[in-house]
């Protein structure tokens, strides 16, 4: 395997590769020459942005998006803040890994705003434009225009002389300076707040160079003026000096933060490298590169997880990196590059070619180092063998399993076959694991196979048409679900699903949500019509768990499609959710028929609430008409909360009857006679026009019945007002006006019992039992007498009772003398009925301690019932 190692450069204990990743498919005349470049990091897009090769006044600068491939599959011209983009690739789902779809469209933007002083991307892969009035204007990866913002007034003053964009734990940052030397800093442009950075001492213009840091939680500036160095940070401008630098420095001229902002490099005139913590406490080392002349770039290059820290320094023509130790590795440049930091590593980007430049894994070392003795190249040379079907691969073999280190052995060739880039070493290293794997009983598969998945997933975003150049390390840093949303947002929606499928990923995570984002992209293409839109999004989704099409119909809204979004909308199961978005749309009408239709009593109310504000009332009444059960809801939330609107409701409908019951109730919360009186007469108006002849006749009684009050309470203070017919009687007995209670006894022709019963208990309220002795013999009760005898008792007055006892008939006499507690009398009346039931109950009243006598003579009557 010496080809492998063919690159590899020693420096120090570490060697470093650089991998060619594409050729890059753009046409650039003159390379990068005169252009503003920004890559983003995770194998993301690269822009450009182009100088005229004409300078003149009409002249503009170009901005163009590529894939980190290069690739050109389509171009445009697109107008600043109004582009649109269609994809065509989008509809077509594949169904396997080997057919790769077209990447985005390449976009030559013509720039018609203000000078950019810096490009950069988000998290999100949305492209920054920086200018220099401090506006900042972001772009998605399409060239689509989404917003802008600026950073502050003072700078529209001032202008911008360096701007940088970076990444921290709170998303993604701008940094700037002007002219008047002030720095301005903005941590996530997603809660854009600014923050003006204390003033520099003795700093006039741009410093010599800078960068931004992020330390305990807090984004700093570090700063270069000459040989000074300080830190801003929120309040303070502190002085700091690197442990270690070379005396011989006299100016820092270049500097720069490593991927995870642990490290920092400093450049110096004397061209001397310095390499420390960015907390600038420890110093790691120092180089003497041998070069004077300031650099263009430098982009630290360390492993996660290595002990040789090492950065890249980049001339016109000359490519440097420096470690630990005195010597350095030389790489000629042909042509203009851009060097792009990564987690693991540095990406080059140059006008035809776009390469890796890494420290080559442990594990690979192990395994391709020439002579290497590792567990893993026993085994890699082993499965070579046993190929050849040589008897040495037995040798190798034993060797590895007397040292017992086999299963170290699968560990590497598994763990070395992520790091590398071409397939077939892939596969030899994988086979290696695998025949490794033959010859161990307990070995785990878990690590095998999900290198094998992971590298299936790389190697397809890898492909040129798609040109997402990710290391393993990346990936997992990065995660599936971060991959699925940028090939999501590339468009690449047919690889995303396969990947989802491959990786067998939660439908709703996966799958669905690609879907989801597919629709709402097709909604957006003008071009075609609605039906056609809506019959290829219910088909491509069908019955797919977790996609909601309010949010797909949303989005056709958005883009100005109404009816594409009702037709959608007819796919949402959820009434819930389609009601909300109909009202938005002003499809009132429909959003309430959806509602009734659900039976959702709370969305109807919501649909008729909507419509009740942006309606008039005619048209609101007239709508709620045509829907019985929305105006039967509308009626029931009316009796609780708008009395009012339910009257105007009932007027409407001209339905008298209910007319009527509105003016009794309202009626009762009148305190005022004449206004109650008033509604009680509108009520027997209405109940004349409804025909309800009982209803009316009533309520004029209760009219009689409240004048009839009104009157006594004026002659005699009585304060009877409100009180209903019986109560009235029975406050005007209790008050010993018994002509009036006689005159209201005749005029609302009180039943004779009812009133029998009420001058009965009035009295014995009263305790008057004299009158009511002379009530009793006034005439027959129309109720009996036992009433006589029950009220009695209830007053506790047996003595009375006993009058009445005489006089009740001989069916209740046995309940008359029980009621007085006469044992005896009930006896008696029971046995001359010879009632088994009436003998049964006296029975149960006895104690058959005093009262045997009459327990034996009962039971003999009982028992003579009985026979009979």
């Amino acid at each position: 395997m010496a080809f492998i190692t063919a690159n590899w450069n020693p420096l120090g204990e570490a060697f470093y590769r650089k991998i060619e990743l594409y050729e890059m498919g753009w046409s650039l005349r003159d390379g990068l020459k005169e252009c503003l470049v920004a890559a983003a990091p995770y194998g993301g897009p690269i822009a450009l942005l182009r100088q005229p090769q004409r300078p003149s006044s009409s002249a503009r600068p170009q901005l163009e998006i590529y894939s980190s491939s290069g690739a050109n599959m389509a171009s445009f011209p697109v107008h600043t803040h109004t582009h649109s983009y269609t994809h065509t690739h989008s509809d077509t789902l594949i169904h396997s890994f080997s057919v790769c779809p077209s990447p985005p469209s390449l976009l030559f933007l013509q720039w018609k705003s203000g000078p950019v002083r810096q490009l950069g991307w988000t998290v999100c892969d949305d492209l920054l434009c920086i200018q220099e009035d401090g506006t900042v204007l972001i772009y998605d990866l399409f060239g689509a225009f989404k917003r802008h913002f600026s950073m502050g007034n003072e700078v529209v003053q001032n202008q911008v002389l360096e701007a940088k964009v970076f990444h921290s734990p709170y998303g993604t940052g701008v940094a700037i300076v002007t002219g008047a030397s002030r720095f301005t800093l903005a941590t996530n442009i997603d809660d854009l707040k600014l923050r003006r950075l204390p003033e520099v001492p003795g700093l006039q213009g741009a410093p010599s160079c800078w960068a931004v840091l992020t330390q305990d939680r807090q984004t700093k500036v570090l700063l270069a003026n000459g040989a000074d160095i300080y830190i801003l940070d929120n309040t303070s401008c502190t002085p700091v000096t690197p442990p270690g630098l070379s005396p011989q420095a006299c100016s820092i001229v270049n500097m720069t933060v490593s991927f995870s902002y642990k490290y920092l490099a400093l450049f110096t005139d004397s061209g001397h490298l310095w390499m420390g913590s960015a907390n600038l406490k420890d110093k790691l080392s120092e180089v003497d590169t041998k070069v004077r002349t300031p650099p263009k770039q430098m982009v630290w290059c360390r492993r996660p997880k290595s002990q040789q820290p090492s950065v890249v320094i980049m001339w016109d023509r000359l490519l440097l990196v420096a470690g630990e130790c005195t010597d350095t590795i030389q790489y000629p440049l042909d042509e203009e590059s851009v060097c792009v930091a990564e987690l693991d590593g540095v990406r080059i980007v140059g006008g035809s070619r776009h390469e890796l430049l890494q420290e080559v894994p442990s594990a690979c070392q192990d395994i391709f180092k020439i002579a290497s003795m590792a567990p893993g190249a026993l085994l890699l040379e082993a499965h070579k063998e046993y190929e050849k079907s040589s008897q040495k691969a037995d040798e190798y073999l034993r060797e590895i399993k007397e040292q017992s280190v086999l299963g170290e052995a699968v560990r590497q060739c598994v763990e070395a076959a992520g790091y590398e880039h071409e397939p077939e070493t892939q596969k030899t290293l994988l086979r290696a694991a695998s025949f490794g794997k033959c010859f161990l009983s307990n070995y785990p598969p878990e690590a095998f196979v999900s290198m094998c998945r992971d590298l299936k997933v790389l190697n397809s975003v890898r492909e040129y048409t798609v040109g997402i150049p990710l290391t393993h390390t990346q990936y997992k840093q990065m995660t599936v679900q971060v991959l699925i949303d940028r090939l999501v947002y590339r468009k690449l929606y047919p690889l995303a699903i396969e990947i989802c499928r491959y990786l067998k990923t939660p439908e709703y995570q996966g799958v669905s949500r690609v879907l989801k984002h597919w629709a709402c992209c097709k909604v957006q293409q003008k071009e075609e019509p609605d039906e056609s839109i809506a019959h290829a999004v219910s088909v491509k989704l069908g019955e797919a768990a977790g996609i909601s099409y309010s949010e797909i119909a949303a989005r056709a809204y958005e883009c100005g499609r109404t009816e594409l979004a009702i037709k959608l909308l007819e796919f949402e199961p959820r009434s819930g959710e389609q009601v909300p978005l109909l009202l938005k749309m002003k499809r009132s009408q429909l959003a309430l028929s959806k509602a009734i239709e659900s039976g959702d009593t709370d969305l109807v109310y919501t649909v008729v609430t909507y419509l009740k504000n942006e309606m008039n009332r005619g048209d609101f009444f007239m709508t709620l008409r045509n829907q019985p059960v929305a105006l039967s809801l509308y009626r029931q939330f009316c009796k609780h909360q708008e009395q009012d609107t339910l009257k105007d409701l009932f007027n409407q409908d001209d339905d008298h009857q209910e007319l009527g019951n509105f003016y009794v109730k309202a009626s009762y919360k009148e305190k005022k006679l004449e206004a109650r009186l008033s509604l009680l007469q509108s009520a027997v108006d209405e109940y004349n026009k409804a025909k309800n002849e009982f209803a009316a006749k009533a309520t004029e009684e209760e009219m009689k019945l409240l004048r009839f009050q009104r009157r006594l309470d004026e002659e005699k203070g009585e304060a009877l007002l409100g009180l209903s017919l019986q109560e009235t009687l029975h406050a005007l007995l209790t008050s010993n006006f018994q002509k009036q209670a006689e005159q209201l006894y005749r005029d609302f022709r009180v039943p004779d019992k009812r009133y029998w019963w009420l001058k009965l208990t009035a009295l014995a309220e009263k305790d008057d039992w004299e009158e009511m002795e002379k009530f009793a013999k006034s005439k027959k009760s129309p109720i009996g007498y036992l009433p006589f005898v029950e009220v009695c008792v209830k007053q506790h007055n047996k003595y009375e009772a006993k009058k009445y006892v005489s006089k009740v008939t001989p069916e209740q006499k046995v309940k008359a003398h029980l009621a007085i507690g006469d044992l005896e009398g009930a006896a008696e009346a029971a046995i001359e009925r010879r009632s088994e039931g009436e003998i049964s109950t006296v029975l149960s009243r006895c104690s058959p301690t005093t009262d045997r006598a009459l327990l034996e003579r009962l039971n003999r009557a009982r028992s003579t019932a009985a026979k009979k």
